[in-house]
């Protein structure tokens, strides 16, 4: 006999969720499994999401997260397991189907369409019409106003996607899958892009969608935003959920083992460097086109790691692409080691030893129809001549090299570079530079989107580099790696250098009164 207030299991493992359980649980994964080969990535996955809670979904990079939440919006599809949505199982055919169903995904890799403006970013796929089939421009546009006030966001509705900054095409995004009236809302880490003051407004929004009884799936990183606006905080490791307590009764510590399988002493390895003289000298660079650059001198030395820090939209990103030779100069030069580099292209610097991780890997960081091999290989193609033709054996043992080095989670060298994670994506790009041996190393948002374990190795990493004479300039939106990794840091506040601080002098506080001294 089955009781209303429980949950009836039948044979062969079947799952009924009874009506009195569908008040305490709005989405349940039951027994979910995928695999893709010979390799499992999800095994038998149980998850419970309350209404109007934040759940906080944590895993080392390839755990599981992201192929997890594919098969619940019908991306792929589940080998075994159930998913039930208010008490009723359901099987999505795709996002759509699934956001039309009360289900969202804001993806940490954007895809909206860049050339056209926030609004029809917005409907897209659902035009609303006038009694005459015609598309109604002034309805969209008074739905689209009204949305954003009430989330206290100030967006000029006309401007196309590509002139905003990744912060404000995120919350673009959060928006649209509000307007969808969700239910449930995945948000794969949301706060990659954004300020301190960003994240605060985020995690606002946030609060107020839980006081309307909507629920969260937050993926993320970063285990200081975790359990500040988590109330349940689950960890996948190697396609098993491990964990899932209370935010309340668990610390980092055990976050920490319950990801990677073993406790790490602190979250920054021992900044062991000691900096040289000075070997790129920045003196009076301004750039010719918005946004723009102004004045900006400073000095970095040989073995040195010099942090950059700014809110979204500072200038950062911008400095370091004038340096690599992709923005045009109005004035300025640029010395490295008393030789002027005023490079006039990205590969004008790259003959010249300098290499840059740019922001974001998908749009200018990856070719996303290549394997391992090919975007391990294509910045360093000379190396692996063999007469006059490419010597496959050097360039795999190239990207087995890189692999072993970087510790990326992949079958092997011929995998395609779309099945990693992003994670060990990045550790891929990583591993393109590490081939060329830069002499001058600038990384942009470099641990964007990978976990606790993975940072620290590339923690590590940058330390060794600088150990071994390498110049390292690295731009980070995350306050504590900006403190905990360099030797100095250079504040932008609105295209201006605001300010330069010794790491060990200084405190959270005296950077963001420096990155707002020009606004």
């Amino acid at each position: 006999m089955c009781l209303r207030s429980n949950v009836c299991r039948l044979r062969k493992g079947t799952v009924i969720i009874m009506a009195d359980e569908k008040n305490d649980i709005i989405l349940s994964i039951r027994g979910m499994s995928k695999s893709f080969g010979r390799n499992r990535v999800l095994d038998r996955i149980n998850l419970d999401v309350k209404p109007g809670t934040v759940m906080g979904l944590m895993g080392e990079n390839g755990a599981g997260k992201s192929t997890m939440m594919k098969c619940l919006f019908g991306t792929y599809q589940k080998d075994e397991g159930k998913i039930f949505l208010e008490g009723k199982e359901v099987n999505f055919s795709g996002p759509k189907d699934a956001l039309e169903n009360g289900i969202a995904m804001v993806h940490q890799e954007l895809n909206q369409c860049l050339e056209r403006n926030v609004i029809d970013n917005l409907f897209l796929g659902r035009y609303p019409r006038n009694s005459m089939g015609v598309v109604d421009e002034g309805k969209m546009k008074r739905e689209a106003s009204e949305l954003f006030r009430k989330l206290g966001m100030t967006v000029d509705l006309t401007q196309p996607m590509r002139n905003m900054s990744v912060s404000q095409r995120q919350m673009c995004e959060i928006a649209k899958a509000i307007s969808y009236h969700s239910r449930v809302i995945v948000l794969d880490e949301p706060t990659s892009s954004l300020t301190v003051q960003e994240v605060d407004k985020l995690f606002e929004m946030m609060r107020m969608l839980k006081k309307q009884g909507i629920s969260l799936v937050y993926i993320s990183h970063k285990m200081d935003e975790i359990f500040e606006i988590c109330d349940e905080i689950s960890v996948l490791r190697d396609g098993n959920l491990v964990m899932t307590k209370n935010s309340k009764d668990t610390d980092m510590n055990e976050l920490i083992a319950a990801m990677v399988g073993r406790s790490l002493e602190n979250r920054f390895p021992q900044v062991d460097n000691t900096p040289g003289d000075v070997v790129l000298s920045v003196q009076h660079l301004s750039t010719k086109f918005e946004p723009n650059l102004q004045d900006i001198s400073f000095d970095v030395r040989e073995g040195e790691i010099f942090g950059l820090y700014g809110l979204v939209g500072a200038g950062r990103t911008e400095l370091l692409e004038t340096i690599f030779g992709v923005r045009t100069r109005a004035a300025g030069r640029v010395y490295f080691k008393d030789r002027l580099m005023n490079f006039s292209s990205a590969k004008d610097a790259m003959d010249h030893g300098f290499a840059m991780i740019t922001e974001e890997r998908k749009a200018n960081g990856l070719f996303l129809k290549g394997d391992l091999i090919f975007n391990t290989t294509i910045a360093n193609l000379k190396q692996y001549r063999s007469g006059v033709a490419l010597s496959n054996s050097k360039m795999n043992r190239a990207t087995a090299r890189q692999i072993d080095i970087m510790h990326t989670k992949c079958m092997g060298p011929e995998d395609m570079i779309s099945s990693l994670s992003g994670g060990n994506q990045q550790k891929v790009i990583m591993g393109k530079w590490l081939e060329r041996s830069p002499e001058v190393f600038m990384m942009d948002e470099p641990t964007r989107g990978i976990d606790v374990g993975a940072k620290y190795e590339i923690y590590e990493l940058i330390i060794k580099m600088a150990k071994l004479g390498k110049t390292i300039i690295v731009v980070s939106s995350e306050m504590p790696e900006i403190l905990g990794i360099t030797n100095r840091i250079g504040v932008m506040s609105n295209g201006r250098l605001s300010g330069i601080v010794n790491t060990n002098e200084t405190d959270q506080e005296e950077l963001l009164k420096l990155s707002a001294k020009y606004l």
